[in-house]
């Protein structure tokens, strides 16, 4: 079976789904990583936010099976069950770095002795910008951002949710100094840790103003982590993307922007694996 781009893409996040010590359940996403590369080997991860996993005392998320061919059963599942998820993940070194990653080595080890196949697409470091895609970034980039907003999905399908915005501050700048950039984007509880990507499928304008043609571009730029809200008072404060769904009130209206730690960020975590 041959898949499109974004086709192959909508198996490369998973729902994460967690319940803390209260009973509360709260949603967020995850993508899936290569970590350690080494010719044919690596260590596959789930990347999210940290802000995502705290707390939590059990989780679950589902893979899709595949056939003996390889291709995706999309109305088949495979569902791994966790306690003491919190303590499954390993944390950014940095406490400000809202980035952690959990080993996915042993679930699939798991679901291979069960005697299940499974289909998953894993992002790896050659879709993270290099230094020359950079150069040729403008302020203003379409994206995307593929995950669970107030933790819908196609559950039939195992299916995320894809949504369109572009890029409200240039990639390549430091938005106040750290290593973070605003999107247009609506972002919502559920989507903490969506993966973002530059997304043109029939080329773009570079940065001198010439246009790209034939080609497509898909780089990961970014994950998404908070987003600017008003408060009663008028003022505008940063607040995680939260997991849970709650009321919309006067206190906290969003504003339809994201904002999201650089990709280059989530090759900092890789050093937590070598062990």
């Amino acid at each position: 079976m041959s898949l499109s781009i974004t086709e192959q893409l909508a198996y490369s996040t998973v729902r994460l789904e967690c319940t803390t010590a209260t009973g509360q359940t709260q949603t967020g996403t995850g993508f899936l990583f290569k970590f350690l590369e080494k010719e044919n080997e690596y260590v596959p991860v789930i990347v999210t936010n940290k802000h995502v996993i705290k707390g939590a005392v059990k989780g679950k998320f589902i893979l899709t099976k595949s056939d003996k061919d390889g291709n995706p059963l999309n109305t088949e599942h495979f569902t791994a069950d966790f306690v003491n998820f919190e303590k499954q993940w390993k944390l950014h070194p940095e406490n400000d770095v809202d980035l952690c990653a959990m080993p996915l080595a042993p679930v699939l080890n798991y679901a291979q002795q069960k005697g299940v196949n499974l289909f998953y697409r894993v992002f790896d470091k050659s879709i993270i910008a290099t230094t020359e895609q950079k150069s040729e970034f403008t302020a203003l980039e379409d994206v995307i951002m593929i995950g669970y907003p107030n933790g819908i999905w196609d559950y039939v399908n195992n299916q995320p949710i894809f949504r369109k915005g572009t890029t409200a501050t240039h990639p390549n700048i430091d938005y106040n100094g750290k290593k973070e950039f605003m999107i247009d984007v609506a972002c919502f509880p559920g989507s903490s840790g969506s993966p973002v990507l530059i997304y043109n499928p029939n080329g773009y304008t570079n940065k001198s103003g010439g246009t790209m043609m034939g080609g497509i571009r898909v780089i990961l730029i970014g994950v998404l982590f908070a987003g600017p809200q008003h408060t009663a008072t008028g003022e505008i404060k940063i607040m995680n993307v939260p997991q849970l769904q709650q009321p919309m009130t006067i206190s906290r209206i969003p504003n339809n922007l994201g904002i999201c730690l650089k990709s280059e960020r989530i090759l900092e975590l890789e050093k937590q694996f070598e062990q």
